[in-house]
C-alpha cells in the first residue's frame, strides 16, 4: 500500500521548563516589589530580578535555536507568530487606554476633594518644554532609526544596520536617563492626590515598556553580530521593531495630554 506524506505546516513545541519557571518567578517578582514596598528591603527583589534574567536569556536561546539552526519556523509558524504579536501589541494598547480612561474621567470632572481644580492646586507640574520635550525628540528619533535598520536589513546594507541599530539602543538608554532625572527632580510623588498616581503610572509603565524594547533590541543587535538575520528571515527585529513603534506612539499621546495639556 502505498504511503502518503502530509505537509504538516505547524511546529509542536518540545518540552521546556521556561514558562512554568518564568511565571512562578513573576509571581515572586511582584511579592518582592511589595515587599520593598513596605519594608525597603531590595536583596530578595534584585535575586528574583536576576532569576527573570537568566531565564528569558535561556528560552529566547531556545527559540533563536529552533527558529535558525533547526528550521522550526515554517511561512504558517511565521504569520501566526506575526498574529500573536499583533494581539501582544492589542493588549498593551488596552493596558494603557485604561489609564487615559482614568486621567480624562478626572480631567473632564474633577471632583471636590482635590478642590474641581485639574491639575490639583498641591501640584506643581512638569513643564512639557524641558526633559519631556527633549525625551520626546530622542523617542521619536529612535523611531527613525529602527526603521533606518530595517530598511538596510531587507537591502543587505550590513554597516548601516549595525549603526543604525547602536544608534536606537543608544537614545533608548538616554531617553531612560532623562526620565530617571526627571523622577528625581519631581516636586509631587505617587501619593499626592489622583494626579500623581496616574502620572507616575502612567509614565512608569511607559518606562518599563522602554527598558523591556532596549533589551528586545540588544538582543536583535547581538543576533545582527551573529549573521542570523537575512533578507527573508529577521521576525525577531520585526517584532522588536513593531514593538517600539508601540511606545513611541504611547509617548507622543503621554507628551500631549498627560505632560502638555495641563501646562
Amino acid at each position: 500500500m502505498k504511503m502518503m506524506n502530509f505537509y504538516f505546516p505547524f511546529h509542536l513545541v518540545s518540552m521546556s521548563p521556561w514558562p512554568l519557571m518564568m511565571s512562578l518567578n513573576l509571581l515572586l517578582f511582584f511579592l518582592m516589589v511589595l515587599k520593598f514596598f513596605f519594608e525597603f528591603n531590595n536583596i530578595m527583589l534584585i535575586i528574583v530580578l536576576i532569576n527573570l534574567l537568566l531565564i528569558m536569556y535561556q528560552w529566547w536561546r531556545d527559540v533563536i535555536r529552533e527558529s535558525t539552526f533547526q528550521g522550526d519556523h515554517s511561512n504558517k509558524v511565521y504569520s501566526m507568530l506575526r498574529l500573536g504579536m499583533f494581539m501582544f501589541i492589542l493588549s498593551e494598547i488596552m493596558f494603557f487606554l485604561s489609564f487615559f480612561w482614568c486621567y480624562f474621567h478626572m480631567y473632564l470632572s474633577p471632583s471636590l476633594e482635590i478642590g474641581l481644580n485639574w491639575p490639583p492646586m498641591i501640584i506643581n507640574v512638569f513643564n512639557p518644554y524641558n526633559i519631556p520635550l527633549l525625551n520626546t525628540i530622542l523617542l521619536l528619533s529612535s523611531g527613525v532609526t529602527i526603521t533606518w535598520c530595517h530598511f538596510s536589513i531587507l537591502n543587505k546594507f550590513k554597516l548601516d544596520a549595525f549603526f543604525s541599530i547602536f544608534l536606537t539602543l543608544f537614545l533608548g538608554i538616554l531617553f531612560t536617563f532623562y526620565q530617571y532625572k526627571e523622577y528625581k527632580e519631581s516636586y509631587f510623588c505617587i501619593n499626592d492626590s489622583v494626579y500623581g498616581s496616574i502620572f507616575f503610572m502612567s509614565t512608569g509603565f511607559h518606562g518599563m515598556h522602554v527598558l523591556i524594547g532596549t533589551l528586545f533590541i540588544m538582543i536583535c543587535f547581538y543576533r545582527l553580530m551573529k549573521n542570523q538575520f537575512s533578507l527573508i528571515h529577521h521576525l525577531g527585529f520585526e517584532m522588536s521593531s513593531w514593538y517600539w513603534h508601540f511606545v513611541d506612539i504611547v509617548w507622543l499621546f503621554l507628551y500631549l495630554f498627560v505632560y502638555w495639556i495641563c501646562y
